[in-house]
């Protein structure tokens, strides 16, 4: 499909930087995963990527521009008229608060910076999206991607690494955009085998990450006790002076597990005393 250059100015309150090198566009659909799922295109801008993706598959697409609702509605006529395109033209933040699809999808597409984490931890939560293939700000992917022992390594890769797999497929220079933005992109894939880990596992993620260069002992020990701690990380064989980013995913989960049985025995006692 061919498309038309329109002359549309974007808009920083969206944080808009349009997606307009093809060799780009075509890794992002080649890269893919190959199933039956519909796809959910959040934040289509001119309808760039959108153009090979109702080629493949049928498209949801979320745009909250209503200016570009209206460019995409006059450029995607047949697509919209045989269903290949639906567009939904409002924030799709608020609609997620029902529910954004209620069929097996996957997500594809060029997200806001400003937004782009907030998405995929919605979408990481919900359990009808399958796997998100997404363009955000390199450092945001290298997050989500990162390895135990990696100075990035966070509450981000762990809540991605406790779901299912991920990986960067390919860094985008500004220069890919218009307008350029000021930082590096990268396009990377998540492919999920279970829906998001519950609350307060990530609550103390949150705590064990709240100072990243201090140890995860000094850390926890502002909400957890610290003697019942040191007892978990000696039974894990962790070290007393570990920093948050050097310890493994799956210690961090058994370490949750040490410390809600703690947590429960405790009421337990205390309720057994009542």
């Amino acid at each position: 499909m061919f498309m038309k250059k329109h002359s549309v100015v974007a808009k920083k309150k969206y944080g808009q930087n349009f997606l307009q090198d093809e060799g780009v566009l075509r890794k992002i659909v080649e890269a893919m995963p190959k199933n039956d799922n519909k796809i959910v295109e959040i934040g289509p801008g001119l309808g760039d990527l959108t153009k090979f993706l109702v080629d493949v598959k049928s498209v949801e697409a979320f745009e909250v521009d209503t200016d570009l609702c209206k460019l995409l509605q006059s450029t995607f006529k047949e697509e919209i008229v045989t269903k290949r395109l639906r567009i939904h033209c409002g924030d799709v933040l608020e609609a997620w608060q029902s529910s954004l699809i209620d069929e097996p999808y996957d997500l594809v597409a060029n997200l806001p910076y400003y937004i782009a984490t907030n998405i995929i931890l919605k979408a990481l939560a919900d359990p009808m999206c399958k796997n998100m293939l997404v363009m955000v700000q390199l450092e945001v992917a290298e997050k989500f991607c990162a390895d135990s022992g990696d100075s990035v390594f966070g509450a981000l890769s762990i809540i991605t690494q406790s779901i299912g797999e991920s990986n960067i497929i390919v860094k985008v220079p500004p220069t890919a955009f218009d307008p350029q933005p000021k930082v590096d992109s990268a396009v990377f894939l998540i492919e999920k085998r279970s829906d998001r880990s519950d609350k307060d596992f990530e609550d103390m993620l949150r705590v064990a990450f709240s100072q990243p260069r201090k140890t995860l002992i000094k850390n926890l020990s502002s909400k957890y006790d610290k003697n019942s701690l040191a007892e978990f990380f000696q039974d894990l064989e962790l070290t007393l002076t570990i920093r948050p980013h050097q310890v493994a995913t799956g210690d961090y989960h058994q370490l949750y597990k040490k410390i809600q049985r703690s947590l429960d025995d405790r009421r337990e006692s205390r309720d057994t005393r009542q």
